[in-house]
């Protein structure tokens, strides 16, 4: 079976929402001895996009959109699964820590955005909700991030944000990491007053300037 047609089938697999057709089609390319980068770009995460502009476009919803990640992560899997930690890594599209700021206990736009981008291909690793700056700076560390995502719903938290830009500065670290901020108060004016790096209305407009914002950091 030819290149093409198993991309195809990784990309119908999630627009299916289709995790056992994605496994499937996962098999084949490696019977195929198919490059997984290869797949995961040009197969999973293609299927991810058409889902991510349906969302946008309210024709699909957030468990459509779990269902969809439900296939890819089982794509993802099945191709990384005979790869050194290293070449897993090299897979990843970067990696991001992300959370909802400390004295914020709502967190459904946070995981449409995790979702988003582990759908994206990114290695994500999800802090909840209310969580103290200082725990989000050492998992940065921890993980050798490469974003930082903090959501704030209520103008009381957005405080939080700069907070977080802070003690980056006051570690001799802020250059170390991209900081994404969002939520229903927070603004691009606030984003450029507080010194982060970006900011989105939707969740799939965060994951491409994320890649952009990547790309010019190199």
């Amino acid at each position: 079976m030819a290149n093409e047609e198993i991309y195809e089938k990784l990309k119908e697999s999630v627009i299916d929402m289709d995790a056992d057709d994605a496994t499937d089609a996962a098999n084949e390319a490696l019977a195929a001895d198919m490059n997984p980068l290869d797949c995961i770009t040009y197969g999973l995460s293609e299927g991810m996009q058409v889902m991510s502009d349906q969302f946008d476009e309210g024709e699909a919803f957030v468990p459509e959109l779990l269902m969809a990640s439900e296939a890819f992560d089982a794509a993802v899997k099945v191709l990384t699964s005979g790869l050194t930690e290293d070449e897993k890594n090299a897979t990843s599209n970067g990696t991001v820590v992300i959370h909802t700021v400390q004295g914020d206990i709502h967190d459904i736009g946070k995981n449409i955005v995790k979702t988003m981008f582990e759908a994206n291909n990114f290695t994500v690793f999800d802090l909840g909700r209310d969580v103290p700056t200082e725990e989000v700076v050492a998992k940065a560390k921890e993980v050798n991030a490469d974003l930082i995502l903090g959501s704030a719903l209520m103008t009381t938290t957005m405080p939080a944000q700069r907070e977080i830009i802070e003690l980056l500065k006051e570690e001799g670290i802020r250059d170390n990491y991209i900081v994404m901020f969002g939520g229903a108060p927070v603004s691009q004016a606030w984003c450029d007053e507080i010194g982060a790096d970006g900011y989105t209305d939707t969740a799939t407009e965060a994951v491409e300037l994320a890649k952009e914002l990547m790309q010019k950091k190199g």
